[in-house]
């Protein structure tokens, strides 16, 4: 029998609550609403229990840390309340938010049905990646873009209502949309379910790694929490401090005097915390510069084309699973755990190879491999130890630069980029055979795999933005030039990095390219005010607010968009900001709004002419 499975989605106003329910994979819509103008509280409740009894599945964008609390409340009280109560209780949750976002998590023992909320599936709760269902309406494409019609807190009459019926209904139909773009994920995390005997659903990939690595420790019979009065707390390596002259592997040496001073200065300090302790370290060696971070080290020539030819090669090596294998093969590991963490983690490694390329095993064992690392810095993780971390990556950085020491060595080698785990680099092809020579003594004495590839023509702005064409055809895109990005990212104006490629690999015309581009999404791009300030387009003397999120293309004859944000404070005037300064734009978020104005390509082909300036 096939689960029901439905979409939810819920606005709370002191004197209206609304739930919007689909049944996924059709148009089946549900609106239940609480109102001094109308009273589903009765028929909702039956709904809810309907879903209960038959086991079924409900998603919702942030059904964990909003949605979700509000049905439990509304269960609990058997469905009679009002919407006030609902509308305090999701304030409630709201404030807490900043300083205990579990404050009201409903533990899954205690919810009425299987919730999957595709917020934290995401990863949208880290801060480097938090989005909102309405940036998504842009980055899907959606033909309706639509924010929240009125302020929160506000009383709404029978129109208004009305209004705010159609905004939920719309909100559903964006997170069923994204639930199908979803389907993959989901997949994956019910055959994981199925394989480990665990409940994956809710989890991102970070957590899925973790979780899975946890286990196989647990097999191997390392304990990985301690059970008390406070129930289950993870065991954990807490430092005061860490002297890095002994996070530095004893063995790691360098030639030039640049590389020397990092590594004496490394092994002379003594950290408290980990944050800022890479601010301003550089080595600067053969006129390039090596720049050390917490993360991974990073460096590059700035605005050149390296081309192969008859006469050079463009090399690009990297290190294979370099931060997993670091731990694995240097024995690094958690105190509190023991050595044999790094038996279990090369027994993972070994796991992944064996397994096919796509299936559930292989991105299993993938996300426990890569995911780990990051939890060594994570103070709610059994695998917090700090002196893991820093042993990683700084031994990572110092190791590349021990090989791109060698490497420099060669006659008529150039660096020319390097970054975390890998470096790439222009040699005559007469040295090929001499840098290859310096790559297998690396993989000697570090033990661990380079793997290579060949560039045809990489074009470079700066380590952060390039784009590289290897000699098989494969296109490689970073920063500026990405455009096949993750729904967390920036969407807007992609036309710009598609035709800068297309104008760089393929020779094709900028203006040409531009003029004939079909489809009007690519022209796009969105501008969001946060809900303090506001947003205006001006035209012929006349202003008009328009919501804080809106998508726009650039157009002759368009308006101009301005930011206004609340007074600094002891101030009274409030800040006024240009969006697209001396460009006219047609906002249209409703994308039947799209052809009122024609494109001003001349925006267009001058953005990509910015970003390719000298690239030819």
């Amino acid at each position: 029998m096939t689960q029901i499975a439905v979409t939810i989605d819920t606005e709370t106003y002191p004197d209206v609550f609304l739930l919007v329910a689909r049944i996924c994979d059709s148009d089946l819509t549900f609106i239940f609403e609480i109102s001094p103008y109308r009273n589903d509280s009765e028929s909702l409740y039956m709904f809810l229990c309907w879903l209960r009894d038959n086991h079924a599945r409900c998603y919702g964008f942030n059904l964990l840390g909003f949605d979700g609390p509000l049905i439990h409340m509304f269960m609990q009280m058997g469905g009679k309340t009002t919407a006030r109560t609902l509308y305090e209780k999701a304030q409630a949750i709201i404030e807490s938010q900043d300083e205990d976002e579990f404050a009201h998590m409903v533990r899954p023992t205690d919810r009425p049905f299987e919730w999957v909320c595709l917020y934290r599936l995401h990863h949208f709760n880290n801060r480097a990646r938090s989005t909102s269902l309405k940036m998504l309406e842009f980055v899907m494409r959606m033909d309706n873009i639509q924010d929240l019609p009125f302020k929160v807190g506000s009383s709404l009459d029978r129109d208004q209502i009305a209004q705010l019926r159609a905004y939920c209904v719309h909100d559903v139909k964006a997170t069923e949309l994204f639930r199908v773009k979803s389907k993959e994920m989901i997949k994956l995390r019910e055959q994981l379910g199925v394989k480990y005997n665990r409940d994956f659903l809710n989890h991102d990939d970070v957590k899925i790694g973790s979780a899975i690595f946890e286990i196989a420790l647990e097999h191997a019979g390392v304990h990985l929490y301690d059970f008390g009065s406070k129930g289950r707390t993870p065991r954990q390596t807490r430092r005061a401090s860490i002297c890095l002259g002994d996070v530095v592997l004893p063995h790691i040496r360098f030639e030039q005097p640049e590389f020397t001073r990092v590594l004496e200065w490394l092994k002379s300090q003594t950290i408290t915390e980990t944050k800022g302790i890479f601010e301003d370290v550089i080595a600067r060696v053969n006129g390039f510069d090596f720049v050390f971070g917490l993360g991974g080290i990073h460096g590059s020539v700035e605005s050149e084309i390296i081309e192969s030819d008859d006469e050079y090669v463009v090399e690009s090596i990297d290190v294979s699973s370099y931060y997993p294998n670091l731990a694995i093969v240097n024995r690094f590991y958690p105190e509190h755990l023991g050595d044999m963490f790094c038996d279990v983690y090369q027994e993972l490694y070994e796991q992944r190879k064996k397994t096919v390329k796509g299936s559930p095993e292989n991105a299993a064992l993938k996300l426990a491999l890569n995911g780990t690392f990051g939890k060594s810095n994570d103070m709610f993780s059994p695998f917090y130890d700090p002196a893991l971390m820093l042993k990683i990556t700084i031994n990572g950085q110092l190791l590349l630069c021990m090989l791109a020491e060698q490497l420099m060595k060669v006659p008529t080698l150039q660096i020319k980029m390097i970054n975390t785990d890998g470096i790439e680099y222009r040699v005559r092809r007469d040295y090929v055979s001499h840098s290859n020579q310096i790559c297998e003594w690396w993989q000697s004495f570090t033990r661990l795999t380079l793997e290579g590839a060949r560039y045809k023509r990489l074009f470079v702005i700066n380590v952060n933005n390039y784009l590289g064409e290897f000699e098989d055809g494969k296109i490689k895109r970073k920063g500026a030039f990405e455009y096949n990005l993750g729904f967390h990212q920036n969407h807007g104006v992609l036309l710009v990095a598609k035709v800068a490629e297309k104008y760089l690999i393929n020779d094709a015309p900028v203006r040409e390219t531009v003029e004939q581009w079909p489809d009007i999404m690519d022209f796009m791009c969105r501008t969001k005010v946060p809900r303090s300030g506001r947003l205006t387009i001006e035209k012929d003397g006349e202003h008009q607010q328009i919501q804080n999120i809106t998508r726009y293309y650039v157009a002759k004859g368009g308006g101009h968009l301005f930011k206004w944000l609340p007074p600094l404070k002891g101030k009274t005037e409030w800040r006024k900001f240009a969006i697209e300064s001396g460009w006219g734009v047609q906002v249209c978020n409703d994308i039947s709004d799209a052809g009122e104005l024609p494109v001003d390509f001349d925006y267009y082909v001058n953005e990509i002419e910015k970003l390719t300036l000298g690239m030819t």
